[in-house]
């Protein structure tokens, strides 16, 4: 990786570009020139890179030429507009929104579970990075699916607020500091209040019962795994963390599981910890921060023959968009560019 590459940001005042800012430093990408850029409404600050304050810039005066990367993460609204534009001017860009997500011709690509998929950019010079918990679900399933192939996904998430962006954050803090000094909490971003509550709803719900958030889990993994029979029946819940998502996966696959080889060929896949003996990560006290899916209670399903159950957590800003985007790009500069 001797090479070095012009990179833009779009959306870095948001979580996620923040995130993806912070990774680009962390993980030594081989950067040239990097540009910052958001909204009229987010440009004019600042964020720190590499020891450097960098100013984030207007992306309506932005000359797209300059760069040969760029990372989306400020809404579908702004990929919609921009990524054509910056396609035209040969830019790979890599969106974190929903937007190219069902698109036939875009890839849809977790690097430890379809790198080869990133073959497809050249279709529109777009890649797709999935939603956060089907990243972190589809790494820890993907050697299981190896192994004994995959029939069935029952999964229920635990998805923190940070998914909703600043304003979720934003709302339980305040919810919180309110309820505890005997105020009423106001909602503005949720339905329901946040604070010390869980709420089965994320998203729009759909005609046949379920969330928009639920139904890209089923689709994504279909995709991701060129496997259309793979039956996946999500449960997405919003609870009051602020940062990670956890998921409790219980899995159908097309022959008997056996739990020791199964915990073996997680602790040797890519980007996974596995924790033993009884021992399990949270959100709060795990993954914040770190770069790889945790996986325990690693168990047979006393259920059913062919079942398997584990507990998966991780860190969705990070690992759950910012990290796999980055992820993307150095597997993107050391096979295509």
């Amino acid at each position: 990786m001797s090479q070095e590459f012009d990179i833009a940001v779009l959306g870095a005042t948001d979580a996620v570009g923040e995130a993806i800012v912070q990774v680009l430093e962390d993980r030594n990408f081989p950067i040239r020139n990097l540009y910052l850029l958001a909204d009229e409404n987010g440009a004019g600050g600042a964020l720190r890179f590499n020891g450097k304050s960098k100013l984030v810039k207007n992306v309506d005066n932005f000359d797209w030429s300059q760069v040969q990367i760029a990372f989306f993460s400020a809404g579908e609204e702004a990929s919609e507009h921009w990524a054509p534009i910056a396609t035209d001017h040969g830019v790979i860009v890599i969106d974190n929104t929903s937007l190219f997500r069902y698109d036939h011709d875009v890839p849809l690509v977790i690097p430890e579970v379809n790198p080869h998929a990133i073959a497809d950019y050249r279709n529109r010079n777009i890649i797709a990075t999935p939603s956060s918990t089907t990243i972190q679900m589809l790494v820890a399933l993907q050697p299981i699916h190896e192994a004994y192939g995959l029939e069935r996904i029952n999964v229920a998430t635990y998805q923190s607020v940070s998914g909703s962006g600043k304003k979720g954050i934003d709302e339980l803090a305040g919810q919180t500091a309110k309820l505890l000094n005997g105020l009423a909490a106001e909602t503005k971003v949720y339905d329901k209040q946040i604070a010390f509550n869980c709420l089965p709803h994320i998203d729009e719900f759909m005609d046949n019962g379920y969330t928009k958030e639920e139904m890209k889990m089923v689709s994504e993994t279909q995709k991701i795994l060129g496997d259309g029979n793979i039956r996946v029946n999500p449960t997405c819940v919003r609870v009051p963390v602020f940062y990670g998502y956890a998921e409790a996966l219980h899995v159908e696959t097309s022959q008997p599981v056996n739990v020791e080889e199964a915990t073996r060929l997680l602790d040797d896949a890519e980007g996974i910890e596995v924790f033993h003996n009884n021992e399990y990560p949270t959100q709060v006290s795990d993954a914040t921060g770190k770069d790889h899916v945790m996986v325990s209670r690693i168990r047979e399903d006393i259920s059913h023959p062919c079942g398997l159950n584990m507990w998966v957590v991780a860190d969705n800003v990070r690992k759950g968009a910012a990290t796999n985007s980055v992820q993307i790009a150095e597997l993107l500069i050391r096979d295509y560019m």
